[in-house]
Protein backbone atom coordinates (compact mmCIF):
# COMPACT_ATOMS: atom_id res chain seq x y z
CA UNK A 1 0.00 0.00 0.00
CA UNK A 2 2.84 2.36 0.76
CA UNK A 3 4.22 1.81 -2.76
CA UNK A 4 0.78 2.62 -4.24
CA UNK A 5 0.64 5.85 -2.24
CA UNK A 6 4.10 6.80 -3.52
CA UNK A 7 3.08 6.12 -7.13
CA UNK A 8 -0.07 8.19 -6.60
CA UNK A 9 2.03 11.10 -5.28
CA UNK A 10 4.38 10.85 -8.28
CA UNK A 11 1.44 10.90 -10.71
CA UNK A 12 0.01 13.94 -8.92
CA UNK A 13 3.36 15.72 -9.24
CA UNK A 14 3.57 14.87 -12.96
CA UNK A 15 0.08 16.33 -13.44
CA UNK A 16 1.09 19.42 -11.49
CA UNK A 17 4.18 19.98 -13.63
CA UNK A 18 2.16 19.48 -16.81
CA UNK A 19 -0.40 22.04 -15.62
CA UNK A 20 2.40 24.50 -14.96
CA UNK A 21 3.85 23.86 -18.45
CA UNK A 22 0.80 23.39 -20.74
CA UNK A 23 1.52 21.81 -24.11
CA UNK A 24 5.13 20.95 -23.26
CA UNK A 25 6.56 17.43 -23.26
CA UNK A 26 8.21 16.88 -19.85
CA UNK A 27 11.50 14.96 -19.93
CA UNK A 28 12.73 12.70 -17.13
CA UNK A 29 15.54 15.15 -16.37
CA UNK A 30 13.07 18.05 -16.11
CA UNK A 31 10.76 16.03 -13.87
CA UNK A 32 13.72 15.01 -11.71
CA UNK A 33 14.59 18.68 -11.18
CA UNK A 34 10.95 19.54 -10.50
CA UNK A 35 10.74 16.68 -7.98
CA UNK A 36 13.93 17.76 -6.22
CA UNK A 37 12.67 21.33 -5.91
CA UNK A 38 9.36 20.18 -4.42
CA UNK A 39 11.06 17.86 -1.95
CA UNK A 40 13.40 20.68 -0.93
CA UNK A 41 10.46 23.07 -0.42
CA UNK A 42 8.66 20.48 1.75
CA UNK A 43 11.81 19.87 3.81
CA UNK A 44 12.34 23.60 4.33
CA UNK A 45 8.74 23.98 5.48
CA UNK A 46 9.01 21.00 7.80
CA UNK A 47 12.39 21.89 9.28
CA UNK A 48 12.22 25.68 9.33
CA UNK A 49 11.25 26.06 12.99
CA UNK A 50 14.21 27.15 15.12
CA UNK A 51 13.96 25.75 18.64
CA UNK A 52 15.74 28.85 19.98
CA UNK A 53 13.00 31.22 18.84
CA UNK A 54 10.01 32.13 20.98
CA UNK A 55 6.52 33.21 19.97
CA UNK A 56 7.03 36.97 19.64
CA UNK A 57 7.78 39.23 16.65
CA UNK A 58 6.28 37.15 13.83
CA UNK A 59 7.41 39.63 11.10
CA UNK A 60 11.03 39.33 12.28
CA UNK A 61 10.75 35.55 12.32
CA UNK A 62 9.35 35.56 8.79
CA UNK A 63 12.50 37.39 7.68
CA UNK A 64 14.73 35.01 9.64
CA UNK A 65 13.11 31.99 7.98
CA UNK A 66 13.74 33.20 4.43
CA UNK A 67 15.91 30.60 2.69
CA UNK A 68 19.14 32.63 2.43
CA UNK A 69 18.80 33.87 6.02
CA UNK A 70 18.10 30.36 7.30
CA UNK A 71 21.21 29.03 5.58
CA UNK A 72 23.27 31.90 6.97
CA UNK A 73 21.94 31.27 10.48
CA UNK A 74 22.77 27.57 10.23
CA UNK A 75 26.31 28.42 9.07
CA UNK A 76 26.74 30.54 12.21
CA UNK A 77 25.48 27.70 14.39
CA UNK A 78 27.75 25.16 12.67
CA UNK A 79 30.81 27.39 13.07
CA UNK A 80 30.13 27.74 16.80
CA UNK A 81 29.69 24.00 17.26
CA UNK A 82 32.93 23.42 15.34
CA UNK A 83 34.83 25.96 17.45
CA UNK A 84 33.64 24.32 20.66
CA UNK A 85 34.80 20.88 19.46
CA UNK A 86 38.15 22.26 18.28
CA UNK A 87 38.70 24.03 21.60
CA UNK A 88 38.20 20.73 23.44
CA UNK A 89 40.56 18.89 21.07
CA UNK A 90 43.26 21.53 21.68
CA UNK A 91 42.90 21.38 25.45
CA UNK A 92 46.23 20.61 27.10
CA UNK A 93 48.28 21.34 23.96
CA UNK A 94 50.61 24.20 23.08
CA UNK A 95 48.09 25.51 20.53
CA UNK A 96 45.38 27.80 21.88
CA UNK A 97 42.94 28.30 19.00
CA UNK A 98 41.64 27.04 15.68
CA UNK A 99 43.40 29.97 13.99
CA UNK A 100 46.76 28.88 15.41
CA UNK A 101 46.10 25.30 14.31
CA UNK A 102 45.22 26.28 10.73
CA UNK A 103 48.17 28.71 10.53
CA UNK A 104 50.61 25.94 11.46
CA UNK A 105 48.84 23.46 9.16
CA UNK A 106 49.27 25.86 6.23
CA UNK A 107 52.94 26.43 7.07
CA UNK A 108 53.51 22.68 7.24
CA UNK A 109 52.94 22.50 3.48
CA UNK A 110 55.38 25.34 2.66
CA UNK A 111 59.08 25.91 3.21
CA UNK A 112 58.13 29.38 4.38
CA UNK A 113 55.65 32.18 3.74
CA UNK A 114 55.67 35.90 4.31
CA UNK A 115 53.59 37.00 7.28
CA UNK A 116 51.09 38.68 4.98
CA UNK A 117 50.75 35.55 2.84
CA UNK A 118 50.10 33.39 5.89
CA UNK A 119 47.55 35.83 7.30
CA UNK A 120 45.74 35.95 3.95
CA UNK A 121 45.77 32.15 3.53
CA UNK A 122 44.42 31.83 7.06
CA UNK A 123 41.51 34.15 6.16
CA UNK A 124 42.32 36.63 8.92
CA UNK A 125 42.51 40.37 9.33
CA UNK A 126 46.02 41.78 9.75
CA UNK A 127 45.70 42.60 13.46
CA UNK A 128 44.36 39.21 14.58
CA UNK A 129 46.65 37.34 12.18
CA UNK A 130 49.71 39.17 13.49
CA UNK A 131 48.75 38.24 17.06
CA UNK A 132 48.44 34.56 16.10
CA UNK A 133 51.90 34.65 14.53
CA UNK A 134 53.34 36.42 17.59
CA UNK A 135 51.98 33.74 19.94
CA UNK A 136 53.27 30.88 17.80
CA UNK A 137 56.73 32.42 17.56
CA UNK A 138 56.78 33.02 21.32
CA UNK A 139 55.83 29.38 21.87
CA UNK A 140 58.65 28.12 19.67
CA UNK A 141 56.22 26.60 17.16
CA UNK A 142 57.07 29.06 14.39
CA UNK A 143 60.28 30.85 13.41
CA UNK A 144 60.80 34.08 11.50
CA UNK A 145 63.60 35.37 9.32
CA UNK A 146 64.29 38.34 7.07
CA UNK A 147 62.98 38.09 3.54
CA UNK A 148 66.06 38.19 1.29
CA UNK A 149 64.07 39.78 -1.54
CA UNK A 150 62.25 42.37 0.57
CA UNK A 151 64.02 43.71 3.65
CA UNK A 152 60.75 45.20 4.92
CA UNK A 153 59.12 41.76 5.09
CA UNK A 154 59.56 38.78 7.39
CA UNK A 155 59.19 35.14 6.41
CA UNK A 156 57.82 32.57 8.84
CA UNK A 157 58.24 28.79 8.93
CA UNK A 158 57.12 25.94 11.15
CA UNK A 159 59.75 24.69 13.61
CA UNK A 160 60.52 21.02 14.45
CA UNK A 161 58.62 21.54 17.72
CA UNK A 162 55.69 22.96 15.77
CA UNK A 163 55.64 19.89 13.50
CA UNK A 164 55.73 17.57 16.50
CA UNK A 165 52.89 19.37 18.27
CA UNK A 166 50.83 19.55 15.09
CA UNK A 167 51.09 15.86 14.28
CA UNK A 168 50.11 14.98 17.83
CA UNK A 169 46.98 17.10 17.42
CA UNK A 170 46.04 15.69 14.01
CA UNK A 171 44.68 12.51 15.60
CA UNK A 172 42.21 14.39 17.80
CA UNK A 173 41.31 16.84 15.04
CA UNK A 174 40.34 13.90 12.84
CA UNK A 175 37.73 13.06 15.47
CA UNK A 176 36.56 16.67 15.39
CA UNK A 177 35.93 16.30 11.65
CA UNK A 178 33.80 13.22 12.29
CA UNK A 179 31.87 15.07 14.98
CA UNK A 180 31.21 18.06 12.71
CA UNK A 181 29.79 15.89 9.91
CA UNK A 182 27.63 14.20 12.53
CA UNK A 183 25.01 11.73 11.36
CA UNK A 184 25.31 12.44 7.63
CA UNK A 185 25.58 9.43 5.33
CA UNK A 186 28.55 9.07 2.98
CA UNK A 187 26.51 10.30 0.01
CA UNK A 188 25.21 13.26 2.02
CA UNK A 189 28.77 14.16 3.01
CA UNK A 190 29.85 14.11 -0.64
CA UNK A 191 26.90 16.30 -1.65
CA UNK A 192 27.62 18.75 1.18
CA UNK A 193 31.33 18.82 0.33
CA UNK A 194 30.52 19.67 -3.28
CA UNK A 195 28.26 22.58 -2.28
CA UNK A 196 30.65 23.91 0.38
CA UNK A 197 33.57 23.79 -2.06
CA UNK A 198 31.51 25.78 -4.56
CA UNK A 199 30.83 28.39 -1.86
CA UNK A 200 34.48 28.38 -0.78
CA UNK A 201 35.61 29.14 -4.34
CA UNK A 202 33.11 32.00 -4.55
CA UNK A 203 33.98 33.59 -1.21
CA UNK A 204 37.76 33.08 -1.50
CA UNK A 205 37.74 34.98 -4.78
CA UNK A 206 35.98 37.93 -3.11
CA UNK A 207 38.31 37.71 -0.09
CA UNK A 208 41.49 37.79 -2.16
CA UNK A 209 40.27 40.57 -4.43
CA UNK A 210 39.00 42.54 -1.40
CA UNK A 211 35.78 43.31 -3.24
CA UNK A 212 33.69 43.63 -0.07
CA UNK A 213 35.24 46.54 1.83
CA UNK A 214 32.09 48.37 2.91
CA UNK A 215 28.39 47.94 3.61
CA UNK A 216 27.66 49.45 0.20
CA UNK A 217 29.82 46.78 -1.48
CA UNK A 218 28.01 44.06 0.45
CA UNK A 219 24.57 45.27 -0.59
CA UNK A 220 25.59 45.81 -4.19
CA UNK A 221 27.20 42.41 -4.68
CA UNK A 222 24.34 40.63 -2.90
CA UNK A 223 21.82 42.22 -5.28
CA UNK A 224 23.94 41.27 -8.30
CA UNK A 225 24.21 37.67 -7.13
CA UNK A 226 20.44 37.30 -6.88
CA UNK A 227 20.00 38.81 -10.33
CA UNK A 228 22.54 36.46 -11.93
CA UNK A 229 21.39 33.16 -10.40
Amino acid sequence: MKSYQLIHELISLVERQENENPGKEISLAEFSGFLSNNIAEEEITALSEDVRFGKNEAPAQDLAYQLDNSIGRLFVYMSRYAKSYIKKALDGTAIQSAEEFTALSILLTHDHLSKSELISNNLQEKTSGTEVIRRLIAGGLMSQADDLKDKRSKNVAITPLGREVLFDIFVDMNQVGKMITGNLTESEKLALYHLLQKLENFHLDHFRKKTISSKADLLSFADNIQASV
